[in-house]
């Protein structure tokens, strides 16, 4: 099985042990990945949500946590905050690295073997699509050869233009 995995499609009907969602720091759903999740996996996750942002208040940039998955036919959802693009002079690279592995490494408490992965912060966020992936690949990869029990990353492009990207930097041969 190949440890790090790319497809073009629907991040929600993945059969994966967790996905991970881009969220806001409101965790109540919004555009994109984040609405099609919380439409998908149905009102128990926005239960859940609002339990856990009763106890924080909000998620922080690059932080993540973990809920059930509701209707989705996965076991769970992870959320994250990606930074949004002022430019490049806020942190952003770090912040984004940080979604990543903080997603990796809840996984890895939770004893996930399959996760899946959507383009954070390059939607509505305005991330450089090219930088993105460049962070979210390495973060990635660094993870994977510290931490074996993780057996699968896919990488859930929605859009052509990622999906292209993505396929130039994991199959530079195809």
């Amino acid at each position: 099985m190949e440890m790090i995995k790319l497809i073009k499609g629907d991040i929600t009907k993945l059969e994966v042990d967790a996905i991970v969602n881009a969220a806001n720091s409101s965790l109540m759903g919004g555009g994109g990945v984040d609405g099609a999740i919380h439409r998908a996996a149905g009102p128990s996750l926005h239960e859940e949500c609002k339990e856990i942002i009763k106890k924080i208040g909000k998620l922080p940039t690059g932080e993540a946590v973990i809920t059930g998955a509701g209707n989705l036919k996965c076991r769970y959802v992870i959320h994250t905050v990606g930074p949004i693009w002022q430019g490049g002079n806020f942190d952003e690279e770090k912040l984004l690295r940080n979604a990543y592995v903080n997603s990796l490494k809840i996984a890895k408490e939770k004893g996930i073997r399959s996760i899946a992965f959507p383009n954070i912060s390059t939607g509505v966020y305005g991330f450089p699509k090219d930088l993105a992936s460049d962070i979210a690949i390495s973060a990635v990869r660094e993870f994977l050869e510290k931490n074996p029990e993780i057996q699968q990353v896919i990488f859930v492009c929605f859009d052509e233009e990622n999906y292209e990207i993505y396929k130039k930097k994991l199959h530079p041969n195809e």
